[in-house]
């Protein structure tokens, strides 16, 4: 049952800060009968009490002079009610008189609750009055326990029609966009009509030319393509030419060989060992 109230609890705290434009610390508006609860059931220290609700969010506790002065008034069965609302921060109510608590709290809140305040009472008309308020929290208190109400039918009509109106244009907008769309169409007729004269302006320049101007302003406009030219091979893949020698010089060599091997064969003489070996065997 307590992870469902929790849950509750911090649904509606997401619907009054998306919704509302709640924001930390979360500010709680006491009246005198709530207080009273809270001493009487002896629920200490309220502002943790209260920050539990709000998914441990920071709080500040105010109440009004109205409030005070009607604590006052109630004689010493509510003495220590009075002490404990003096602790608490005062909103500023600017009335000369003071008014009882309800009517104090409820001009406070307005009709749109500028202050974004919670309103924790235990008045169920005063509650009940809340319902149809747009953006007004109400926190209500069962014995030791602290309740915060889920956000009204009311309430919950008013974001959706909101949203609805945000969605389409209001007049002001309306009108304000006809303004723009016929300052653009008035712009965008002076220009083709400037447009027009440049057009004409070019046209009667071309007459006068000559006709060999326009040959060659014909022969420009069409598209000229580039012949590619055949390149020679790449010197850094070619290999390097070997030197061949002259066909004389290479003949004058194989003769100067053959000469040299001629010489040779004629200067070569015979051993006279061997002729000695035959005269011993004869």
């Amino acid at each position: 049952m307590r992870v469902k109230k929790q849950r509750r609890h911090r649904k509606s705290v997401r619907f009054y800060t998306a919704c509302f434009g709640f924001r930390q610390p979360f500010k709680i508006l006491c009246d005198g009968t709530f207080v009273h609860h809270l001493i009487a059931n002896n629920i200490k220290p309220a502002d943790n009490a209260l920050s539990t609700i709000l998914t441990g969010a920071p709080v500040k506790l105010f109440t009004t002079r109205c409030v005070l002065a009607e604590l006052k008034r109630l004689g010493s069965s509510y003495y220590q009610a009075l002490e404990a609302a003096h602790q608490l921060i005062t909103a500023r109510c600017d009335h000369e008189k003071s008014r009882s608590a309800d009517a104090c709290i409820t001009e406070i809140i307005g009709q749109n609750n500028p202050e974004h305040f919670f309103v924790a009472s235990q008045d169920t008309d005063l509650r009940k009055k809340f319902h149809e308020v747009p953006g007004v929290p109400v926190i209500f208190a069962l014995r030791n326990s602290l309740f915060l109400e889920p956000p009204s039918s009311f309430q919950r009509q008013f974001v959706k029609t909101s949203e609805q109106e945000r969605m389409h244009m209001t007049e002001r907008e309306y009108k304000m966009l006809q303004k723009t769309r016929s300052a653009d169409e008035e712009a965008n007729d002076s220009s083709s009509e400037k447009e027009a004269v440049v057009d004409q302006k070019i046209g009667m320049q071309d007459l006068a030319k000559p006709q060999t101007a326009r040959k060659g302003m014909d022969v420009k406009d069409k598209v000229q393509f580039k012949r590619k030219k055949a390149k020679g091979p790449n010197p850094l893949s070619c290999k390097k030419k070997k030197s061949c020698e002259k066909p004389s010089v290479v003949l004058e060599k194989v003769k100067k060989d053959g000469e040299n091997s001629v010489r040779s064969r004629r200067k070569r003489k015979r051993s006279r060992g061997g002729k000695k070996l035959a005269e011993k065997d004869g």
